[in-house]
């Protein structure tokens, strides 16, 4: 059917937005499309004014891209009116759950502690020219007189930026003389300085990944659940982005399979919806579960019970 296609086709362009490391093969398995019609999207992406790119084996769509600047300038917030709107906010009563709820996205967009002040909002604009194009071309930059994380000292640091994080007020960098991957803040730098240097570490480099619950880690586990109605609802009004990663099981029933960079989140999800939730895989997230639920019995029950250490991570 012809609303079919189009499903594809917009499931094809999202995954392209956000993809950084997935050859053809696993996009078109993750999409469910074969070559021949992958290679047609591309082509119709193209035709619409979407910037394609080629990424080793695999592709992405640049977020330059011409269509995606229209889209922006018509639902997204000028910085401006960013924070007027957060500072109207700041007014209203802070036990107002929805307030907080549009609090909390705002500042996931936006970085308040920039946008207030104007010379650092103009020099954030500049860092961020600097770093698109050093990732474009996989180039090394200098972060200059950057201020560690406790304001103690500045010093230059020579990185190899490959990822804008977190509304472009963080970038994701290698370290080539720490040997480490790290995560630099704009708001820092005073400056950032291009080099014509090639990166010469790209197999070093590991992409911070952020989970639905809003952890974070370099590495990421797939956890398969099975959700009843009430756990689907919950998850639904709490974290709309899992939508991505339900399908459909019928009799009131969803499949979950998304990955996590941590069993805190998740752990918390379903311990407390645990009868209307059926762990499906993931021994090691099993393993963390029963772990909690005998901390919590010998918390709550009165058990002398001494468990033994586990990690959030499995």
């Amino acid at each position: 059917m012809r609303h079919d296609k189009l499903e594809k086709q917009l499931e094809l362009l999202l995954l392209l937005i956000e993809n950084r490391d997935m050859d053809v093969a696993r996009i078109c398995e993750r999409v469910g499309v074969s070559r021949r019609n992958f290679y047609y999207y591309l082509e119709f992406y193209r035709d619409c004014g979407f910037v394609v790119e080629k990424r080793g084996r695999g592709y992405s769509i640049d977020r330059s891209s011409p269509f995606f600047a229209r889209l922006m300038d018509r639902i997204s917030f000028t910085e401006d009116e960013a924070v007027t709107i957060r500072r109207l906010l700041e007014q209203v009563d802070v036990h107002n759950a929805v307030v907080e709820g549009v609090k909390r996205k705002l500042d996931r967009f936006y970085d308040f502690n920039i946008l207030a002040d104007d010379e650092l909002r103009r020099r954030a604009a500049e860092h961020v020219k600097v770093l698109y194009e050093a990732i474009k071309y996989k180039q090394m930059v200098v972060l200059k007189n950057y201020s560690s994380p406790h304001g103690r000292s500045r010093k230059d640091r020579v990185v190899e930026p490959f990822m804008l994080m977190n509304g472009n007020n963080e970038v994701r960098c290698f370290e080539p003389s720490s040997g480490m991957n790290k995560t630099f803040k704009l708001s820092r730098m005073e400056a950032v300085q291009l080099m014509d240097v090639q990166w010469s570490n790209e197999q070093k480099h590991r992409q911070m990944f952020t989970d639905i619950f809003m952890f974070t880690d370099e590495e990421q586990q797939q956890v398969q659940l099975r959700l009843g109605l009430l756990a689907h609802h919950v998850l639904m009004e709490e974290y709309p982005r899992a939508e991505r990663y339900l399908r459909d099981d019928g009799g009131s029933h969803w499949l979950l399979d998304l990955p996590v960079c941590s069993f805190v989140g998740v752990g918390r999800f379903v311990l407390g919806l645990s009868e209307d939730i059926e762990v499906l895989g993931n021994d090691a997230f099993r393993h963390y579960l029963a772990e909690r639920s005998r901390r919590v019995a010998a918390k709550f029950g009165g058990e002398d019970y001494r468990s033994q250490d586990f990690s959030a991570k499995g």
